[in-house]
């Protein structure tokens, strides 16, 4: 008897796991229609915004006047063009500056004025009424006009072929001819996602040949990264190694693009010893991957490897994006524990604090995390199209409708060029590490207010003693440079900070010689008092050119006097050249 109740407590005990396991396959079944997106957390934050909106009527009625105001101010509009024949009255309301939807002169006449004016106006109405809501939750409302947004922008104006002047005027012109191009076009895209293949154009751009060609050695290999050591190009080097940690996000040789525009060979023409991480692609046997083996198996082994390849000096670090990230807990955790490796960080476009971390948050709550861990329970890993998806969402203009109409309507390819490509060469994220830092660094914030752990003990980024160089971007959506700012009230140390033009990528990627860059910097030394972000920019005077050269020249004044170039790789300590650079971990799909 007593055997046979431990054999059904024991089957009880399975129940709820079978249940659980059905429920996860459930909600991944869900997510292939919804992009990933959790139903639940969307229908939580219209129906916040919306209770909330039935009971007030003050609001209620502000949105009726509104909506009579810009009725009148558009019929006002609409009379001066039918009675004024070629006169180009003032518009009722002006696009976003980001907005390049209705920029063409054919805009300003009849009757696409008039269509481009109404759907910028019913655009403001909505933003009116989807915003400033007493009592909504902050994140239900961003949440709720960010989405309402992306559903307008599905009916602009500019979408369609009798409403867009532009593609109207090149259908007469060709006789059609256009249209029949964008069809061959959304065919050829349309073969290679089902095939998976790569966009059209990246052929020419091929890791090890084209790009990701600066000359190097891989010198360490694990389970999880492979370290390059690039040969020197200069007769002498600086002393004083330098460590690039890109994020596993991203194939790494987006800093070894082309020879004109990749900053591993400007490093190395300038004379610095440059060592590279690339991360290994993860697939299924990764799922159980996390945060710590990344710290541990990527960037204390990569140390450890040069420190045992060029003995007794002190390493310049630098991360991007959640490299980045993952290398200020290092340090912080480095310097906690006395370990005095580092002579200084270098922060690409990377938070250490994520309280707003932008237009990401939108995706991040406990409903949406629990509806993507489940997402990611089912094949271990987070894969690169519904990736690459939440990030085309967040600029739908750019990535998606003037895509479409430029690719499909207009029947013109955009040339393809390195950091496209580049960013047609996505990469997955382990189903632990995914949830672990999404937990960890954006839903709880914990780097920024002393609660990460790190070998089961907290770390703090006031431990670091060294001089960090921070780079931020004007436009990025990734990492608003606001965020990265923070820096300065997490730090204890010499920061210099840089606030350049261009976004996420494409500010990082600025060599010297790119037209129309500019970027502001300024230096805050350890006991100087706080500035904010806004006060920083207005004192801060900008300067045009590249921000490489001004952290080539920063980077100089601390990396020693020169020497003869190191060997590449230290074989008797274990760290014989292994294979030739790019390596084998970037080539995986």
């Amino acid at each position: 008897m007593t055997m046979r109740i431990r054999e059904d407590m024991d089957g009880e005990a399975d129940f709820p796991n079978a249940l659980s396991s059905m429920d996860k396959m459930i909600h991944t079944a869900i997510s292939r229609f919804t992009l990933g997106v959790s139903p639940a957390a969307l229908m939580m934050a219209y129906l916040d915004w919306l209770v909330h909106l039935s009971i007030s009527p003050a609001k209620q009625l502000e949105l009726v006047q509104k909506a009579l105001r810009k009725a009148v101010r558009f019929y006002v509009y609409a009379v001066k063009c039918a009675s004024q024949p070629g006169a180009q009255p003032c518009p009722c309301i002006e696009p976003l500056p980001q907005d390049k939807r209705f920029g063409g002169e054919e805009w300003r006449r009849m009757p696409f004025n008039l269509m481009y004016q109404s759907f910028l106006l019913t655009q403001q109405w909505f933003h009116n009424a989807t915003t400033g809501v007493h009592g909504v939750n902050r994140h239900h409302e961003e949440v709720v006009s960010f989405v309402t947004r992306q559903i307008l922008d599905i009916f602009a104006p500019s979408n369609f072929i009798p409403s867009n002047p532009e593609i109207l005027r090149k259908t007469l012109e060709s006789g059609g001819n256009n249209l029949f191009k964008g069809w061959l076009n959304l065919l050829e895209d349309w073969e290679r996602a089902v095939i998976g293949k790569k966009p059209v154009g990246t052929e020419q751009f091929e890791v090890g040949k084209t790009i990701a060609v600066t000359p190097g050695k891989v010198v360490f290999r694990n389970r999880l990264i492979e370290l390059i050591q690039y040969e020197p190009s200069t007769r002498d080097v600086y002393a004083d190694p330098v460590i690039i940690i890109p994020a596993w996000i991203m194939k790494y040789y987006i800093l070894d693009l082309s020879p004109h525009d990749s900053l591993v060979k400007y490093l190395v023409d300038k004379g610095h010893t440059v060592f590279m991480i690339s991360w290994k692609n993860p697939g299924p046997e990764e799922r159980d991957t996390g945060m710590g083996d990344y710290l541990e198996l990527g960037i204390m082994e990569a140390l450890r490897a040069i420190s045992g390849i060029i003995h007794g000096r002190r390493i310049h670090a630098l991360g991007y994006c959640l490299g980045g990230t993952l290398l200020a807990i290092a340090a912080a955790a480095m310097a906690r524990d006395g370990d005095g490796r580092l002579g200084s960080i270098t922060l690409l476009a990377a938070q250490t604090d994520f309280h707003e971390a932008g237009e990401l948050m939108l995706f991040i709550d406990e409903s949406q995390l629990a509806f993507l861990e489940d997402l990611m329970w089912e094949q271990g890993y987070l894969d690169t199209r519904q990736m690459a998806g939440a990030f085309q969402i967040l600029k739908s203009n750019d990535l998606i409708w003037s895509r479409m109409v430029h690719d499909y309507l207009l029947g013109e390819r955009e040339p393809m060029f390195d950091l496209m490509a580049w960013n047609a060469d996505a990469t997955r994220m382990p189903y632990r590490m995914h949830s672990d830092y999404l937990r960890s660094l954006f839903l709880n914030n914990d780097l920024a207010e002393g609660r990460f752990l790190v070998k089961d003990r907290p770390v703090s980024l006031t431990d670091i003693r060294v001089p960090m160089f921070v780079v931020s971007t004007e436009r990025d959506h990734v990492a608003p440079w606001r965020s990265v700012y923070k820096i300065h009230l997490l730090a204890d140390t010499e920061v210099t900070f840089v606030l350049t033009s261009g976004g996420h990528n494409t500010g990082i990627v600025s060599e010297p010689g790119h037209p129309g860059r500019s970027y502001r910097i300024g230096t805050r030394k350890e006991n100087d008092s706080y500035i904010d972000a806004e006060s920083w920019t207005a004192r801060t005077p900008g300067k045009e050119g590249s921000w490489w050269e001004a952290w080539e020249a920063w980077l100089r004044k601390r990396s020693g006097d020169k020497t003869a170039p190191p060997r590449m790789g230290a074989p008797k300590k274990g760290y014989a050249p292994i294979a030739d650079a790019p390596g084998i971990y970037v080539m995986q799909e």
